[in-house]
C-alpha cells in the first residue's frame, strides 16, 4: 500500500520541490548545496546548524524558505543574558480574571531562526531540546504543543568563540544536519551586488505554495522506496563511528534514524523514487559528523569528524 501511495504521489511531489527550490533561487543565487540540504532537513522533519562566518547568507536562506511556503517567521539572537522565558515565553497574572495567563514566546512559530545559538547559556539552549525533539514545549507544569511544521535553523560562527558556549552533545544530536555555506565565487557575488543595488530580494520574494503542499513533500518523502540492504548500509556506517579509535562517543540510534529519513528526502528532491548509496555516501558527513566526541588522542592530533566520516564511508562495503 505505502509504495503504491509513493509511486501515485511522487510526480507532484517532486515538482513542488523543484518550484520550492526554484522560488529561493531568486533570493539564494548561489550554492544550490545549501538549499538543498536545508529543504531536506525540513522534508525529514528535523533540524538545520548552519556553522558559518557573518555575512554568507544564512538569516537569508531561512528566511527565503519562510517566505516561499507562508510560513509564521521568528528570529531570536541568542545573548550570554538570553533567559529560557524570552524563548518559550511566560506566565502573567492578570489583575482582572485573577489567574495567571500564558503569554507565548518566540519558539511558538513554524520556522525559528536561532542566531548564534552559542552564544547562549548552557540552560538557555536546553530550552530547545524538548521543542526540537518532541515538538512541544513544558512551561509551569503544562505542555504546549507547536506547529506540524516547527523547523530550527540554528547558526553559529566556526571562528569567534570568545563569549560562547559550545554546545552539549545532547543538542547536537537533535540537528539533522551541520553544514555550512561558505564563500562564494567572484562572478556569483557580482550578481549579489546587482540584484541588490537598490532593494533585497526578500522584498519581492512571494509564496510559491502553502501548508497543504508542504504535507504532500513530506508524505511523499516518507514513501520514497528505500531496501533492507540500504538500511543495513546505514546501519554499518553509524555503528562504525562507535568502533573508531578516534571517536570517544559514536551516533546513537537517533543517528541512523536521520540518515534514512533525509536519504528519502533528498532522493524525492533529486528526482529519484527510490534510494541509492550514493545519495546515502553524500549525507553521511552533514547528517552523522556533528553527533561525534572524538577522543583526546584524536583531537589533540588535529582530527577531524568529517575525515573520521569520509574514512568510515570509504571503507564501509557497499550493498550491491
Amino acid at each position: 500500500m505505502a509504495s503504491t501511495h509513493a509511486i501515485s504521489n511522487f510526480d507532484p511531489a517532486q515538482t513542488l520541490c523543484r518550484q520550492l527550490r526554484a522560488n529561493i533561487e531568486t533570493v539564494i543565487r548561489t550554492n544550490n548545496e545549501g538549499i538543498n540540504w536545508l529543504l531536506t532537513a525540513f522534508l525529514a522533519g528535523g533540524h538545520v546548524l548552519l556553522e558559518d562566518v557573518p555575512g554568507t547568507g544564512k538569516t537569508t536562506l531561512a528566511k527565503s524558505l519562510a517566505g516561499s511556503i507562508e510560513a509564521k517567521f521568528s528570529r531570536v539572537q541568542f545573548t550570554p543574558d538570553l533567559l529560557p522565558t524570552d524563548i518559550l515565553g511566560v506566565s502573567i497574572f492578570d489583575q482582572n480574571t485573577q489567574n495567571f495567563s500564558f503569554r507565548q514566546g518566540p519558539i511558538f512559530t513554524q520556522i525559528l531562526l536561532a542566531d548564534e545559538i552559542n552564544r547562549a547559556s548552557p540552560r538557555t539552549q536546553s530550552a530547545l531540546l524538548e521543542a526540537m525533539g518532541e515538538g512541544q514545549v513544558s512551561v509551569d507544569g503544562k505542555r504546549f504543543a507547536l506547529d506540524p511544521n516547527f523547523f530550527v535553523v540554528a547558526t553559529q560562527n566556526p571562528v569567534e568563540f570568545h563569549g560562547t558556549y559550545p554546545l552539549p552533545e545532547a543538542q547536537m544530536d537533535r540537528f539533522a544536519m551541520r553544514f555550512e555555506l561558505g564563500y562564494v565565487s567572484a562572478d556569483d557575488e557580482m550578481d549579489i551586488l546587482n540584484s541588490q543595488q537598490f532593494s533585497h530580494p526578500l522584498d519581492s520574494l512571494s509564496a510559491c505554495m502553502n501548508e497543504d503542499d508542504v504535507s504532500c513533500m513530506r508524505i511523499a518523502a516518507q514513501n520514497i522506496r528505500i531496501t533492507d540492504e540500504l538500511k543495513r548500509y546505514i546501519v554499518s556506517i553509524v555503528a562504525a563511528t562507535r568502533n573508531h579509535k578516534g571517536v570517544q562517543m559514536g551516533a546513537s540510534p537517533r543517528g541512523s534514524i536521520m540518515l534514512m529519513k533525509c536519504a528519502q528526502s533528498f532522493a524525492l528532491i533529486e528526482g529519484n523514487e527510490f534510494v541509492t548509496p550514493e545519495l546515502i555516501q553524500a549525507l553521511a558527513k552533514p547528517v552523522i559528523a556533528h553527533r561525534l566526541a572524538l577522543n583526546s588522542d584524536s583531537q589533540f592530533s588535529g582530527g577531524d569528524a568529517e575525515q573520521i566520516m569520509h574514512e568510515i564511508v570509504q571503507n564501509t562495503p557497499v550493498p550491491v
